[in-house]
């Protein structure tokens, strides 16, 4: 083998080994504990992912605290290494006020539809393009995403509304996960009324921490305790 052969051969071998590390992680089941903050009191908060069988999954996120719950849920399916959400629901309780919302987004005709406490004029139908996620299943896309060196750009279809959503990578900081000092990524969007930043460490599934703001306030402030 000439030596340009030689050097071709491990070109192709290293351009392998970067190609493979860029592909999205396994999806794996996981339960991971937070310590949380809602609406300005102490709560505890948990998200899971668990298989559902055929391709299927459950993502689910549940806060709590002695005046508020918020419990979100989606089924989805790997497609084409995308996330793709086929059902999901959202539900909040907060002293006297109620909402219970749920979608369901149907690819064979390419378009989403939601039923409950949604205004008729956000019931849809909404039209679904590839790649299309709602707001819960963007969590769980920007870690592998990052993971995997791809752009953290997307396009939600939720509650009758569809928004461009663009994360930016705006620096690393250390973060504590049980016990111990990791390096994470920091990562925000942000829009008019609402600011999101997530700290992503290497190898976790889900955010290390996310911390949500409104009109300058913190609504939620989700930091992780435990992941098994």
């Amino acid at each position: 083998m000439s030596a340009r052969t030689r050097i071709a051969s491990r070109a192709a071998v290293l351009l392998a080994l970067i190609g493979g590390a860029a592909q999205a992680a396994a999806l794996e089941p996981f339960t991971a504990d937070y310590q949380a903050s809602y609406l300005g009191m102490q709560a505890t908060g948990s998200m899971t992912l668990k298989a559902e069988g055929a391709n299927r999954w459950k993502y689910s996120l549940d806060i709590s605290n002695p005046l508020a719950t918020l419990s979100q849920s989606t089924v989805f399916e790997e497609h084409q290494g995308q996330l793709r959400p086929l059902t999901s629901s959202d539900r909040a309780v907060a002293l006297v006020k109620k909402k219970s919302v749920d979608a369901r987004y149907d690819w064979n005709a390419a378009q989403a539809t939601w039923t409950g406490d949604v205004k008729p004029e956000r019931r849809g139908p909404v039209k679904l393009q590839a790649g299309d996620m709602d707001a819960l299943l963007i969590n769980l896309a920007v870690a592998r995403d990052l993971a995997a060196g791809k752009p953290l750009a997307y396009r939600m279809v939720d509650e009758g509304r569809v928004k461009s959503l663009q994360w930016d990578v705006i620096g690393k900081e250390q973060i504590t996960v049980a016990g111990a000092s990791k390096e994470a990524t920091k990562v925000a969007r942000r829009d008019d009324k609402r600011e999101t930043i997530a700290w992503i460490v290497p190898g976790m599934p889900v955010p290390a921490r996310i911390l949500q703001r409104e009109n300058g306030a913190d609504t939620i402030d989700l930091t992780i305790r435990a992941l098994h």
